[in-house]
């Protein structure tokens, strides 16, 4: 990538050039641009390079180079890079990564996760991602591209890097308390049980005890607490502080106090000298503990992700010059053919070209029952073998492979922002600086109006309030329940491809489906075959099948394929002949079968009157019933139809029960939709419209009742998918609708629509009281540890107490998102 440069040269993609008057277009808009100097495109690269007439105003003149390309009628691409930022401890942090990025030229939007630890950066333009390094590394903070080897190779470097963190706080919680411990026996313990004070006063002496607590001390601050300043302290310093600022001037005020105390007494007022070792130490063990649970729930909440790549196969047995090798999965190409053992893991997908066996799909559907595979079915990798031997084609490897692009959807849900994480954003960029005004304002109302000694009072409380005001639960919240939400979605079968889907499905008040392939299997079937008296029912199905194999027709087929799927043996057809505008006509086995609509049976003498009662009941179902005769005696009458699926109705029911409209828009003919709703319960039908009339649809469907979710299967459904509030394509479905969908259902099962709006109310729910927590405990606890209760009944709050409850918070908040794990519909 090409980046803007000190000389103010930088080079943009052009999409849409076709030839030289293009390139000559594009150019006369670029040089129309105010700044612009020079400007030069490539046809053949698609590059339009641009030289600035100050190097200092070329981020201005990105955005405006941008537009005049747009507005020539060419486009500029967006590229999404994915950074891991290190050192982000705090929902302040995420704010100033995030402003940061957006001041480097080219950055259309950033977002910054502080659960995942990952930044979304959209750009436009050729922008340096060393740039955005560069960026994120001045305000404070370390970052480095994400690996994309984790969906094409089963590699989770974020894994392993957590286990790291985790192994890295656990060393230093033991290492902090282990020194924190005894100082705080010595100087609580006395204050606690006054013959532990008198034992100490006697024996090392009130002032030897202060010389060892300043050791142990120092230990913890410059050792397990060196952490805290070396990124807090920086922060402060930039005017920018976070999380770790707050513990650096807590900790160093109490510190710093006591160091007075005990090697300069003579500096404070009278009635002033005491230590608070105790409080700087035990704060520093107490934080880092409640951090090392934090690490501990935060690999929790990416399990979903860790158990995807965990499915990936290792190895693959392939084919090669007429040996079979076990090869690593990254050296599989497509067009290998490979070989896969009863109980053994479907390494890539592919087509089956050997064996026949059934096969676990619930990795990726949800359901639990196996699904049959034979010559000519399709595969996919990740899913896992039962009980028969299989070879198959590899059509899709590496990053291609579904189980990959799954990982990729659910990875970009979780990195993704509500719209509600907009009010934590604004409240929490200046929450830091507000908390360090009151500790200011808390320490000069206790020293000007606090009793004696009132410097004292004055830091204890100073020190309460910067450490209980961490806003580690605010920054959160929204995120964790992001990241289990979407990750139970994805073992329920349900993948949510935009984290915001998850808020918008909650506040549905109707879903709209499409019929084909949603409601019905989208294919046709034989449903009924109902036969006169004394005739058998293989017999006269294999005749019509052996007719009927003759054609074409879809209704043809499934007469067809009903005769194989039960066994049936077609025999061989003299003769055939179609008769125009009534049906067919052939010989089979020296019988004459005719095959056709009621008319044509009229036409040959036969009445179908014997039928009438079950063609009134096919009719309301919104079937067309055919008629079958043989050797001119009426034989049959047959109905295919596309049946409706047979979790559908129950999915319907489902919705229903979350309070939700339903209505089917469809192309199918009035009739038909007609008695499907009926069959289903639908509430509202749109039928007969094309696929431009499916979005007038959903947008007088939007009008009239609120928030509407989509759901379809088919290229005719991506408009109105794409209209919709929340697009739901069904995962067995055209590539294009589950692009233009939000979530996708992996099942092909209409029962995955009300899981995800259930797990919407649940995720949102969870959000909630994450939220209420986060802000109800800093609203009430920082006037408590400001010493608001005092004139009251007494009360102050101890610094040590304050980190505990700081802990405890974010704790909190992380095990109730957690429970999200456990979630059933």
């Amino acid at each position: 990538m090409n980046a803007l440069t000190k000389s103010g040269a930088f080079e943009l993609s052009v999409e849409g050039m076709t030839c030289a008057s293009c390139v000559g277009r594009v150019e006369r808009a670029l040089k129309k641009v105010p700044g612009v100097q020079e400007a030069v495109v490539n046809l053949a690269t698609e590059k339009a390079s641009l030289k600035v007439d100050d190097p200092a105003s070329a981020a201005a003149v990105l955005p405006l180079a941008v537009a005049a390309i747009e507005k020539a009628g060419y486009a500029v691409p967006a590229q999404s890079v994915d950074l891991q930022v290190d050192g982000m401890s705090c929902a302040s942090c995420v704010g100033r990564v995030e402003r940061a990025l957006a001041k480097v030229p080219g950055v259309q939007s950033a977002v910054v996760n502080l659960a995942t630890e990952r930044a979304s950066v959209r750009l436009q333009g050729d922008t340096d991602v060393g740039m955005l390094i560069a960026a994120i590394e001045k305000a404070g903070y370390e970052a480095r591209p994400v690996e994309q080897q984790a969906a094409a190779t089963g590699e989770d470097a974020m894994a392993r890097r957590q286990a790291a963190e985790r192994a890295a706080l656990k060393r230093s919680l033991v290492f902090a308390a282990a020194f924190a411990l005894p100082v705080f026996l010595l100087e609580m313990g006395g204050h606690m049980l006054p013959a532990f004070h008198h034992w100490i006063a006697a024996s090392i002496g009130t002032q030897n005890s202060w010389y060892l607590q300043f050791a142990l001390t120092t230990v913890v601050l410059f050792g397990p607490g060196r952490r805290f300043f070396a990124k807090g302290v920086p922060a402060l310093l930039r005017g920018a502080p976070d999380m770790n600022s707050l513990v650096a001037v807590g900790t160093s005020a109490a510190f710093a106090y006591s160091v007075v105390a005990t090697f300069a007494p003579q500096w404070l007022p009278e009635g002033t000298v005491n230590v608070y070792y105790e409080a700087a130490a035990v704060i520093v063990a107490l934080i880092l503990l409640g951090r090392f649970l934090e690490a501990r729930a935060k690999g929790n909440t990416s399990e979903a992700i860790r158990r995807l790549v965990q499915l990936q196969a290792k190895t693959a047995r392939v084919r090669r010059g007429g040996l079979v090798q076990e090869l690593d999965i990254a050296q599989v190409r497509a067009g290998d053919v490979i070989e896969v053992r009863p109980g053994e893991r479907i390494a890539v997908d592919g087509e089956v070209v050997e064996g026949s066996s059934f096969v676990d799909e619930s990795m990726i559907s949800g359901e639990p029952v196996p699904v049959e595979k034979s010559v000519g079915t399709e595969v996919v990798g990740g899913t896992v073998n039962q009980n028969g031997a299989l070879a198959f084609k590899a059509t899709k490897v590496g990053a291609d492979t579904l189980l990959a692009q799954i990982i990729r959807m659910v990875e970009q849900a979780q990195s993704s922002k509500l719209p509600i994480q907009a009010l934590v954003d604004k409240i929490t960029m200046w929450f830091v600086p507000a908390v360090m005004a009151a500790a200011l304002f808390t320490f000069g109302v206790w020293l000007v109006w606090g009793p004696s000694p009132a410097l004292s009072f004055a830091l204890v409380n100073a020190v309460a309030v910067l450490i209980i005001a961490c806003p580690c639960a605010m920054g959160l919240a929204t995120p964790t329940s992001i990241m289990v939400g979407t990750g139970r979605a994805a073992q329920m079968g349900v993948l949510l491809r935009q984290g915001q889907a998850l808020q918008q499905l909650k506040d549905a008040q109707v879903v709209a489906v499409d019929k084909t392939g949603t409601l019905t299997k989208g294919r046709p079937e034989l449903t009924d075959l109902l036969l006169a008296q004394g005739l058998e029912r293989a017999a006269v199905l294999a005749r019509v099948a052996a007719v009927e194999d003759r054609s074409e027709h879809p209704i043809a087929r499934a007469i067809v394929d009903a005769a194989r799927a039960e066994g049936l043996a077609i025999p061989a057809v003299q003769s055939f002949e179609s008769v125009t505008g009534f049906g067919v006509r052939a010989m089979v086995d020296g019988a004459r079968v005719e095959i056709g609509a009621d008319r044509f049976m009229r036409e040959l003498g036969l009445s179908v009157e014997g039928f009438a009662g079950a063609a009134a009941r096919l009719g309301d179902e919104g079937k067309t019933p055919l008629y079958a005769a043989v050797d001119g005696q009426l034989a049959a009458m047959i109905a295919v139809a596309d049946p409706i699926k047979p979790t559908t109705r129950a999915a319907i029911d489902a919705l229903h029960g979350l309070g939700l409209k339903v209505a089917m828009i469809t192309g199918d003919n009035r009739h038909t939709a007609q008695a499907i709703a009926r069959q289903l319960g639908i509430d509202e039908v749109v039928a007969e419209v094309l696929p431009g009339g499916k979005v007038d649809a959903v947008k007088r469907l939007k009008a009239e009742h609120g928030t509407l979710a989509y759901v379809g299967d088919g290229i005719n459904d991506a408009p109105a998918l794409a209209e919709a509030d929340v697009g739901i394509a069904i995962g067995t479905g055209t590539d294009i609708a589950i692009e233009a969908a939000d979530v996708v259902l992996m099942s092909g099962d209409l029962g995955g629509v009300p899981k995800a709006i259930a797990l919407s109310k649940a995720t949102m729910q969870n959000i909630g009281q994450n939220l209420f927590w986060a802000f109800a405990y800093n609203v009430a606890l920082i006037p408590v540890a400001a010493g608001v209760l005092y004139p009251v009944n007494g009360t102050l709050l101890s610094p040590v107490f304050a980190a505990g409850a700081m802990a405890l918070s974010s704790v909190f908040v992380l095990s109730n998102a957690l429970r999200l794990k456990r979630f059933k519909p």
